[in-house]
């Protein structure tokens, strides 16, 4: 696969994809201004991982939070979560080369977005006496996001389905870490519960452009196997946070409802 002329925007995207240094993946370059013109479609499989990040098939369960070493292997998960939606956002800016440019900018700031994230949950990370790499981490949205044929599959799994199953996670684990007695570790957590908003209300807008509507079926048969709507949803959902960013009564309705068919005998 060709990579992206060197100075516009595709190969920024590339580089921070397969970058193996913590530092790019912290704080890449700026982007460029430059787009390439009619740029061919490229699938990365994989991303680059810096050698401090130990990369497991199976993950950790999340121990409690009452002491710091538990908060901070929370932050860890949560680090490595952000980071995988920024390179997933680089990867549709170029798996997706003929969708709107106004969409890849939007991908584009999304990233961006996520570093940003993942440099507020490494500073609250060594606030606890620990360090990105101390845990290991597990490439789960790798494993499943790539699968997405088009841009309307993608803003599917990620804007409508696990960034705003983030607005739910964020709820609870600030109401965790507050009742654990750490107030800046919760206020972290709602600070990026708050910027989720944009990112869902960004899916919501290109799902109902690529659909036609925000329809509960649609959106699970966008759903690439074996996604379900059930690791779509938190436990209590943030109902007015989610109507905040664009989803309706009906959607949310159908989504609390959901349960998986009972397999065949």
């Amino acid at each position: 696969m060709q990579p992206p002329d060197a100075g516009t925007v595709e190969r920024w995207a590339w580089d921070y994809i397969l970058a193996t240094t913590l530092d790019h993946k912290l704080a890449p370059p700026s982007v460029p201004e430059r787009w390439e013109d009619r740029p061919p479609v490229r699938r990365l499989t994989s991303p680059g991982r810096p050698p401090e990040l130990r990369v497991v098939a199976r993950a950790e369960k999340t121990r409690g939070l009452k002491a710091p070493l538990g908060r901070a292997r929370a932050l860890h998960t949560f680090f490595h979560h952000e980071l995988q939606a920024a390179e997933l956002m680089a990867w549709a800016l170029l798996a997706f080369a003929d969708a709107p440019r106004e969409f890849r900018q939007g991908l584009l700031r999304i990233a961006l977005d996520e570093v940003r994230h993942m440099r507020m949950y490494e500073r609250e990370i060594v606030r606890l006496g620990h360090r990105v790499g101390e845990f290991p981490v597990r490439d789960w949205f790798w494993t499943r996001v790539p699968s997405c044929p088009d841009p309307a599959s993608f803003v599917a799994v990620m804007g409508l389905g696990l960034e705003s199953a983030n607005l739910d996670h964020s709820a609870e684990f600030a109401a965790r870490f507050r009742a654990a007695g750490d107030e800046e570790g919760a206020r972290a957590q709602e600070l990026v519960g708050l910027e989720e908003l944009a990112h869902v209300r960004f899916g919501v807008r290109w799902f109902k452009h690529f659909t036609g509507g925000l329809d509960f079926d649609t959106w699970c048969r966008s759903l690439p196997a074996p996604l379900s709507p059930l690791l779509m949803r938190g436990d209590p959902m943030q109902r007015d946070a989610r109507l905040r960013a664009g989803q309706t009564e009906a959607f949310l309705d159908e989504l609390a409802r959901f349960r998986p068919r009972e397999s065949e005998p």
